[in-house]
């Protein structure tokens, strides 16, 4: 891991430059997802068809996974994953509940009332990597928050497959999945986004997947809703003297074996914990199986700051504004209030990033690349419309035509102001 020195404000922006080249996107993938998604706009099911062909080796006749193969996953799935699998989901649906809205009404005068209505959105998609890249944990992530929103129709959509990772289709049984389709990559997106024949045209799309899944979510942005563009994984750790090194290495590899272009990112105010680290990142590396991805990544993009004293470290860290940001410390707890920029945050040193990964229940969808400074985790929240309404009796009117017309003969739009003066009982 390299280390970095300077002042907290010259070390993030460095990172943040690091960072953006990381997610720079391929000049070629835009053009590539562009072709494709207006290839499925125009020609639908038969486009499909070819791309699953030509990049997926299988010819789909029915693009709906059948209820029987959905059951058969069910008899295949290993007992233990299904009991993990329903815990996670108690869990997860727990802590979202948390999140529900309610609307309001309020009469700050007579005769007027003003409100908000919260409406689920109608129908979400949701994708689903698949191959070595599937998994159920994001099915119940995505899953659950738009169930209980009271989205009406939710569906997903994977990478056709000659044979099914029994637990994501379990996965999304389990957490409410209306339909399954079998359609991956770009095009898969662009089936969401315009529909097809077969497959239903969504109000918005959420999931992970590679870069090219995730420039076509870009591209029909605005025709649908997106969950966020997401970037490299990252963690950043704040560790004192009282850390593990030992753990702290698992976790920044926890990250580092998603992508080579993967960060993690350890601050810390003692010198012999950072060397300590190293030296265990070095020795757990030669036993990781996913070596190969998690070496580059950590050299390559593996970052260590040693900072004066412990507010330092908090100040950097919400420069960084990382995606994960695990606290290190005894107190951890204490120093929850000093956070002010982070997808989500795991206290103390038991506290692994895996915990919220799995099983803990708040959500693993994350804002990635600094964008913690301004979005949040998925939630409930992202699953909902909010509707205003405003109600004026004529007395109300006539009371505030005077602020109203003001405003609008000042900006030159003579027609609002008539549109107003029109309802004054005197007229």
């Amino acid at each position: 891991m390299k280390r970095l020195t300077g002042s907290n404000q010259e070390i993030s922006d460095l990172l943040y430059q690091e960072q953006l080249e990381l997610s720079k996107e391929n000049r070629n993938v835009d053009e590539t997802v562009r072709a494709i998604l207006e290839d499925v706009r125009v020609n639908g099911d038969k486009a499909l068809r070819q791309y699953s062909e030509k990049f997926d080796q299988i010819l789909v006749d029915d693009f709906l996974i059948s209820e029987a193969t959905i059951q058969e996953a069910f008899d295949r799935v290993d007992a233990e994953a299904l009991t993990a699998l329903e815990e996670a989901k108690a869990n997860i649906e727990s802590y979202h509940r948390h999140q529900l809205e309610t609307g309001f009404e309020d009469q700050p005068e007579p005769g007027i009332v003003r409100g908000q209505l919260i409406r689920p959105i109608e129908r979400v998609g949701v994708y689903v990597p698949g191959g070595t890249a599937a998994y159920p944990s994001s099915v119940l992530m995505n899953v659950i928050p738009a169930k209980l929103a009271g989205v009406k129709e939710i569906i997903m959509i994977t990478p056709p497959q000659k044979t099914y990772v029994p637990a994501i289709l379990v996965a999304a049984r389990l957490a409410g999945v209306d339909k399954i389709y079998q359609v991956g990559g770009a095009q898969g997106i662009a089936a969401l986004a315009y529909g097809t024949a077969s497959i239903p045209r969504v109000d918005k799309i959420t999931g992970p997947g590679n870069i090219f899944v995730a420039t076509a979510k870009k591209q029909v942005f605005g025709l649908v809703g997106i969950d966020m563009i997401a970037g490299p994984s990252e963690i950043g750790v704040i560790a004192d003297s009282s850390a593990n090194a030992r753990y702290v290495a698992a976790d920044l590899l926890s990250q580092a074996e998603h992508d080579v272009r993967a960060r993690a990112i350890l601050v810390t105010d003692s010198e012999a914990l950072a060397d300590a680290v190293e030296a265990e990142i070095e020795h757990q590396l030669g036993q990781l199986p996913r070596e190969a991805i998690a070496r580059p990544s950590i050299e390559n993009n593996g970052r260590i700051i040693i900072a004066p004293d412990k507010a330092s470290m908090f100040d950097l860290m919400n420069l960084v504004a990382p995606e994960h940001l695990e606290i290190a410390m005894e107190d951890a707890y204490d120093y929850l209030d000093h956070v002010e920029n982070a997808g989500s945050v795991f206290l103390g040193h038991f506290t692994s990033e895996p915990i919220g990964d799995y099983y803990a229940g708040a959500n693993h969808v994350l804002p990635t690349t600094s964008t913690s400074r301004f979005s949040s985790a998925l939630g409930v929240h992202d699953f909902v419309k909010r509707i205003q309404y405003t109600q004026y009796d004529q007395a109300a009117v006539n009371r505030s035509e005077k602020a109203i017309t003001t405003l609008a003969y000042a900006e030159g739009l003579a027609a609002h102001a008539k549109a107003i003066e029109v309802r004054n009982d005197s007229n």
